[in-house]
């Protein structure tokens, strides 16, 4: 009598530092379609997962942000060229999550499309948001914007592949680095991506995916000394406001933003991830004294 072969199913792990490590914890959960059957597992970050993968965000944050725009902008783009050629894999990826065909395509879509619109942001934000300043003084003064550092990163529960992308692309395109929490329900297409970004030619430690719940990492998030703002796309009001509290302890900057506002193409999301350097030059003559204007 023929046995009915049991698949090998995929036990997803995390993305840290340009590697995919288990999680520490050794904990994993079942991912299943609405039916109630078993996808894959995935893994139940911990606390130190993600102070793991603060500190691979951390180091690679000085090299990324030193970066010239226009090479970022190489590097976005390279990924959305990298996630067209594989499209048809997020597109299952997506419909094994409970989507219709047509939905799962229109989201695989604008996901690619939204990179694309990032990475043209890449060298032309600086002069959107820089400025020469008038001043009374014999000086130049000039604002500019610079990245913030490592960013944590609440991604939406729903729309698990354009939400994921909208809540770090923006701030990855300004020179920031990022630790991301994905969907937990839906859960399997962010490590695709993750492996997509692994091939592609972002540095190791840029992005991070961590999968679990954020009823567990939230004070984590909020509250990490080395994180310098905190971006949060969910609808739960006193979740919210409970990591807001706690991310006052550093003053790190804090961005709530309803769920559906990640999908959205706009600079303001890359605006609000920089701060402003101001510099002021003295004006010289030829002769070497200062002058006014």
């Amino acid at each position: 009598m023929m046995m009915e072969r049991i698949p090998v199913l995929k036990t997803y792990k995390l993305y840290i530092g340009g590697q995919f490590p288990r999680t520490e914890s050794g904990r994993f959960y079942a991912v299943k379609t609405s039916a109630g059957k078993l996808l894959a597992n995935a893994c139940l970050a911990s606390r130190k997962d993600f102070r793991n993968a603060v500190v691979a965000a951390r180091t690679a944050f000085g090299s990324w942000c030193s970066r010239s725009p226009f090479n970022r902008s190489q590097i976005l783009y390279r990924l959305a060229e990298m996630m067209e050629s594989r499209k048809s894999q997020l597109t299952e990826e997506l419909k094994s999550a409970g989507y219709t065909t047509a939905k799962a395509e229109k989201e695989t879509d604008d996901a690619i499309d939204l990179v694309v619109h990032y990475s043209g942001w890449c060298d032309k934000y600086h002069q959107f948001m820089g400025t020469v300043n008038p001043v009374s003084s014999s000086h130049f003064n000039f604002s500019s914007p610079e990245a913030m550092g490592v960013m944590a990163v609440v991604a939406p529960e729903e729309a698990p592949l354009v939400g994921l992308l909208g809540s770090f692309i923006p701030a990855i395109a300004g020179g920031n680095t990022a630790v991301v929490l994905a969907s937990e329900g839906k859960p399997l297409v962010s490590m695709t991506l993750a492996e997509i970004i692994h091939a592609s030619d972002f540095p190791a430690g840029v992005i991070n995916i961590l999968t679990g719940q954020l009823s567990e990492l939230h004070g984590w998030m909020a509250s990490h000394m080395d994180v310098n703002a905190l971006i949060c796309f969910r609808n739960d009001a006193t979740l919210t406001k409970k990591m807001a509290e706690l991310a006052s302890a550093n003053v790190k900057r804090t961005f709530f933003h309803p769920a559906s506002k990640a999908q959205e193409q706009t600079p303001y999301r890359l605006a609000e991830t920089q701060e402003i350097k101001t510099t002021w030059h003295p004006i010289e003559n030829i002769g070497g004294a200062k002058a006014g204007y």
